[in-house]
């Protein structure tokens, strides 16, 4: 079989010719999707019917309290929801925390995972540490942060009274910018082992041979940083940014436990819980939970636009 990757010229002058994939990489990607078919098709049943009846109750005004009342309305839930000030409050909030988040979390998983990849002692050890936070159930590592901000027995005043902003009767949960404070640094706290986990992955494909000679040709370390380790982990660094992007976006469990959504920190993901959960509204619920879907959607579509990731020139392909 061959495995060499020919090259099919353009009709014209001057044009580059069109690489042509091999039959080897052409066999893997058919291997490739046969694998992930029955995954995909699994996901597509559990999952298609909640979208579409989704997208079904959201073209009605609905409530569980009146079911009998369920009237259509078309898009009238949509123009509600985009019209409210409310929503866009909400999606200020839950892209704020996504963006201070993922952004402390990709520089310090970073450097744990310099540390997990060079530590050669206790290499088990030191792995197993770090990643402890993120075996962690969610609610749990909410609660503990809840209790740790915590006016009255807290340890985060009397631990950080040494700044001039934080004395022992500061109350976190008083106002909005100190709530969200505490909100981001317990989302950092649990998911920080994730992006670590992603980009030691990365880092493990950086080939030695590059680094150590870049290292002969007189690089420093910060050199060696930025135009060897970086750009050959551009493809991991995106896979990690987009996982933890979109968890992030979808942030609740933290919100729930630590605030309930006072002091202006609610998301999109518990603004859709008050509506369907708390006020049995299934129809704009409903419209919440579509645009929800679609702005994930679009954020993973921009990610990897911006990116511009070669996947094919990752593996090696290119």
């Amino acid at each position: 079989m061959s495995t060499t990757i020919a090259t099919e010229p353009q009709a014209g002058k001057g044009k580059e010719s069109r690489p042509v994939v091999s039959d080897r990489s052409a066999a893997e990607n058919r291997l490739g999707l046969k694998l992930v078919a029955p995954a995909v098709i699994l996901m597509l049943l559990v999952t298609a019917w909640p979208m579409i009846q989704a997208l079904y109750l959201s073209l009605f005004r609905y409530r569980l309290t009146a079911p009998d009342d369920r009237e259509f309305i078309g898009i009238d839930n949509y123009v509600t929801v985009l019209t409210d000030s409310l929503f866009w409050r909400d999606t200020w909030n839950t892209l704020l925390i996504m963006v201070v988040t993922v952004a402390v979390e990709l520089v310090v998983g970073f450097a744990f995972a310099m540390v997990m990849h060079r530590i050669v002692f206790a290499r088990g050890l030191m792995r197993t540490s770090i990643l402890i936070p993120y075996g962690i159930i969610t609610v749990v590592s909410a609660f503990a942060w809840q209790f740790a901000f915590s006016l009255n027995n807290g340890f985060v005043n009397s631990w950080f009274s040494w700044l001039p902003w934080i004395t022992a009767d500061t109350n976190w949960y008083g106002d909005h910018w100190p709530a969200m404070f505490a909100i981001m640094v317990s989302e950092i706290w649990k998911t920080t082992p994730f992006m670590a986990l992603l980009l030691l992955a990365g880092l493990a494909q950086v080939s030695e041979d590059m680094l150590e000679a870049a290292k002969v040709d007189g690089a420093t370390w910060w050199q060696r940083l930025t135009k060897v380790i970086l750009p050959n982990m551009r493809a991991a660094i995106m896979v990690a940014v987009l996982f933890r992007a979109l968890d992030a976006y979808r942030i609740f469990d933290n919100i729930f436990v630590m605030t309930r959504g006072a002091q202006d920190t609610e998301s999109i993901s518990f603004l859709t819980y008050r509506q369907v959960i708390e006020q049995m509204q299934l129809g704009l619920g409903s419209a919440l939970s579509v645009l929800l879907f679609l702005s994930v959607l679009l954020l993973a579509w921009l990610i990897v636009k911006l990116f511009k990731v070669d996947l094919a020139q990752a593996r090696g392909e290119g």
